[in-house]
């Protein structure tokens, strides 16, 4: 009967407006909800507070077809490839408003727990070789002890302190005479100055994804790889020598840059840090000196097998890691120059890994998109916050392919990008991996 009469009534209701959302695409469920503009406004001279016309079935028929063919675009739109190249549609500010304010808490006890743990692992596979000294567990002690120098750096590493606007490590507590005793100890100890990889590293996260200014296994410039002669390119492009570099890049840097970690007139410091660098290289001279008197006291072989070995299976994990996080993607990722680069654009270049079993043990150094972005948060942390940036990074971050147990198919990878990425271009503001079909056949 109402409907009978306000058909007869002549008017007709205004069509359903709905509110374009901010950004180009239109999410898949944004119209199971219909939002109306409020006419309740327009009409308050009327009185009329139900529908002024009951849509028919025909036109309700119609509606549908026309929302189902809207939300498929969207499906569409959702689905289509990313430009890597292209600047993201969400800023810095987008990505930290979605990670949880819990995330950004350091816990020095908590902190200081993982060292614990991970001083008594080393001290206690120590111990355990040298009771039992059989030439089966020898091997099994090598790549144990190893992991667990490797895992010490790690912590260290996440000791850095960092005054910097756009990020800083300091993950472990908000005491930067704490982090820099803490951090000095677990790296000296293998062998890495403290203050000037710091100091290296700090430069890296700072300018990750330029051509030019990036510090950590950055891309060689053509005219740069043509300058290589055949043993320069051995050590960087064929497997296995490019796990082994990390000392040498302590001394002097990688092929076109020059300096040293160790000399405070290095180009990679500034006159305010050379005191760090100093403190640093006297702490790495000390631990030196100090494994020089344990090979005189337990003799060179018994401290080759329990410190050089594991030394080296720890410089493997360093290079693997650190070079995996930022090649060997199936797509081919841009670097930057210019304008072109920003803080952003280069961290979401980084790539995360899943490496098994070891994601724990190396304190989730796998989870690194969100590491680069925001570098205070703790580790303990790090899954957690990736987990909330994903709705905003999209496919801007790139899904990690699950391991095994142990991550033995990143081996393959890894073998492939040093075939496949030499060098990028010399001119140009975006600029893709090259490669040289010919690298080694003059050698």
């Amino acid at each position: 009967m109402e409907s009978f009469l306000i058909s007869k009534s002549g008017l007709k209701p205004l069509p359903r407006i709905y509110i374009r959302p901010i950004s180009g695409l239109v999410p898949r469920n944004y119209f199971s909800k219909p939002r109306f503009l409020h006419t309740s406004k327009c009409f308050s001279d009327l009185k009329v507070t139900t529908p002024l016309k009951v849509a028919s079935v025909e036109e309700d028929e119609e509606i549908n077809e026309r929302m189902h063919g809207i939300n498929k675009i969207g499906e569409q739109e959702e689905e289509t490839i990313i430009d890597p190249a292209a600047p993201p549609p969400f800023n810095l500010a987008d990505v930290r408003a979605t990670i949880p304010q819990h995330c950004w808490v350091k816990d020095p006890w908590k902190s200081m727990s993982y060292v614990v743990r991970d001083v008594a692992l080393v001290l206690s596979l120590a111990a355990a070789v040298v009771y039992v000294n059989n030439w089966l567990v020898w091997p099994l002690y090598w790549v144990a002890q190893g992991t667990m120098f490797w895992a010490l750096f790690v912590l260290g590493h996440d000791w850095l302190n960092w005054n910097t606007l756009c990020s800083g490590h300091g993950s472990f507590s908000n005491n930067p005479k704490l982090n820099s005793l803490v951090g000095h100890l677990l790296h000296s100890f293998i062998l890495v100055p403290y203050h000037g990889w710091r100091i290296s590293h700090r430069i890296h996260h700072q300018n990750q994804g330029h051509v030019e200014n990036d510090e950590s296994w950055h891309p060689l410039t053509e005219k740069t790889y043509m300058s290589l002669d055949n043993n320069e390119l051995t050590w960087r492009f064929k497997f296995p020598f490019p796990l082994l570099v990390y000392p040498f890049y302590l001394w002097g840097r990688s092929p076109g840059k020059t300096g040293s970690h160790f000399d405070p007139n290095s180009e990679l410091f500034v006159p305010s840090e050379r005191k760090d660098v100093i403190t640093s290289s006297l702490c790495w001279t000390a631990m030196a000196a100090i494994l020089v008197g344990l090979g005189f006291t337990m003799g060179p072989m018994l401290l080759l097998k329990l410190y050089g070995v594991p030394y080296w299976i720890f410089v493997i994990w360093l290079d693997f890691v650190t070079y995996m996080h930022h090649h060997g993607h199936q797509d081919k990722l841009p670097w930057y120059r210019g304008k072109e680069w920003s803080y952003l654009r280069g961290g979401l270049t980084t790539l995360d890994r899943d490496y098994g079993w070891m994601n724990n043990i190396h304190h989730d150094i796998g989870t690194h998109v969100i590491h680069h972005l925001f570098p205070q948060i703790p580790h303990y942390h790090l899954i957690e916050a990736t987990k909330a940036a994903k709705p905003v990074l999209g496919k801007y971050y790139r899904e990690p392919e699950r391991s095994g147990p142990l991550p033995f198919y990143l081996i393959g990878v890894f073998i492939r990008s040093l075939k496949e990425d030499h060098y990028v271009s010399d001119t140009g503001d975006v600029v893709y991996y090259k490669t040289d079909p010919n690298i080694f056949k003059s050698a």
